[in-house]
């Protein structure tokens, strides 16, 4: 007879860590019941039949008995496990900041449906993508609208005047881009042509053909500056998310070393 007690849902392991000699808390992502923490007990051991079911980065069914302290997993059944995921560093360290992120924001008991639709989708992408840098900053601009948080590209943050191309800021207190007259008068910092054209363009494509366009070193690290601070905006000034900060702080501080590196080669002998 089934348990009427035990919650059945499909989620998405964000993460885990060790609890006891043999167990470990998983932290799920629930598209109908949102962030969850359960025990999924004796997954240290190798003969653990559970263990390859409750494994980061992957998609499953789960079956989870309340309790009134952390919830246990009873039943895992893999849906999708995501290999290339973890074959591949750069997709790794993304995937894992991505879903760090998810885990700091999404609350538990609350359907977070849109969310997990993003998680999915993205998470898939990933698993294919030679660019999986440009996934994550498709994702953080779907995951700043999904938290109320849309920055403004089309019209100035200040002033309301439509946006032309060049010569505008980008003022992540505000929340978007300014134009070239509040700019010069002071508000936000540069903001490339380039990168504006990007970030419209991201806002209009799919995941896929966002990771077809190519960004230089210079353009890459500019991205990173405006995206950090509009994250760290909606996160009332500070990242929570450690690895999503530290993947964003390394992606910027790799494309400063590029440009660098551009620069003395171009530099004449």
């Amino acid at each position: 007879m089934a348990n009427p007690r035990l919650i059945r849902t499909e989620a998405i392991v964000l993460r885990q860590r060790p609890i006891g000699d043999a167990n470990k808390v998983c932290v799920l992502l629930s598209p109908t019941r949102g962030r969850i923490e359960a025990v999924a007990k004796g997954v240290r051991k190798t003969t653990s039949r559970l263990a390859g079911h409750v494994a980061p980065l992957s998609r499953g069914m789960f079956a989870i008995a309340p309790t009134r302290s952390l919830d246990i997993i009873t039943q895992a059944q893999t849906l999708d496990a995501w290999p290339s995921l973890h074959d591949q560093i750069e997709r790794l360290t993304e995937a894992v900041a991505i879903a760090e992120l998810i885990e700091r924001t999404a609350q538990p008991e609350h359907s977070a449906d849109a969310l997990y639709g993003l998680l999915r989708g993205t998470l898939g992408e990933l698993t294919s993508t030679a660019a999986p840098r440009s996934v994550r900053w498709w994702f953080t601009l779907r995951f700043l609208d999904e938290q109320g948080y849309r920055p403004e590209l089309d019209e100035c943050v200040r002033c309301r005047s439509q946006l032309g191309p060049d010569d505008n800021g980008f003022a992540a207190n505000d929340g978007g881009v300014v134009c070239p007259a509040c700019h010069r008068a002071g508000t936000g910092t540069r903001l490339s042509s380039p990168v504006f054209r990007l970030l419209r363009y991201m806002r209009r494509s799919s995941c896929e053909a966002t990771a077809q366009v190519r960004v230089d070193a210079e353009a890459s690290a500019e991205l990173e500056r405006h995206l950090r601070l509009l994250i760290e905006q909606a996160l009332d000034g500070q990242l929570r998310s450690r690895g999503f900060a530290e993947a964003m702080a390394r992606a910027e501080l790799v494309g400063r070393s590029a440009v660098k590196r551009e620069e003395s080669d171009r530099a004449p002998v």
